[in-house]
């Protein structure tokens, strides 16, 4: 089966909401439980506005989202804005059937060739392994390990900072 990525916007936010709320798929992330449909379309209205420099896609599969995606500033210094920080989620049904490398292949080439980012960086609990194996795919490598790092599921977890260093960074001609 085909999948195509593309930008997200407002109207994804039932199949944003529904993906991440998935008792297969909330564990892996590092998100608050019971996310509510109209928060997260109050947050994508928010974040899709032009001029945010926040790109979120989501992937599609016979016309349903099965897969998003985001790359947000890590933050206003003006001395980090050249790294962005990656979260991904893929539905349950939709795992290991290449949702996730479409993802991050997307995301990837926008920030290597268009977005001038140098420096990707995710967080991921420790005990994600297929995630770390996409992740290690895409060129990302562990550069530590928070301990007790979140609660999920009344226990604290640890988690690896993961990053990517843009393969071929620009060069003048």
């Amino acid at each position: 089966m085909s999948i195509s990525v593309r930008r997200a916007s407002p109207k994804d936010a039932a199949a944003w909401a529904h993906i991440v709320a998935a008792p297969d798929v909330f564990p892996g992330l590092m998100q608050v439980p019971f996310p509510d449909e109209e928060r997260v379309r109050q947050w994508l209205t928010e974040t899709c506005v032009t001029g945010r420099h926040d790109v979120l896609l989501v992937a599609e599969r016979q016309g349903e989202v099965v897969g998003t995606c985001g790359l947000h500033p890590v933050g206003p210094q003006l001395r980090r804005r050249h790294a962005m920080m990656l979260g991904i989620s893929v539905a349950g049904q939709a795992q290991n059937q290449g949702v996730g490398s479409a993802l991050m292949q997307a995301m990837c080439e926008y920030a290597d060739h268009w977005a001038q980012v140098l420096r990707l960086e995710l967080t991921v609990y420790s005990d994600n392994e297929p995630a770390i194996a996409l992740y290690r795919k895409f060129g990302f490598e562990v550069e530590g390990t928070h301990r007790a790092y979140a609660m999920r599921a009344g226990r604290y977890v640890d988690a690896l900072a993961m990053a990517r260093l843009h393969p071929n960074p620009p060069a003048f001609p």
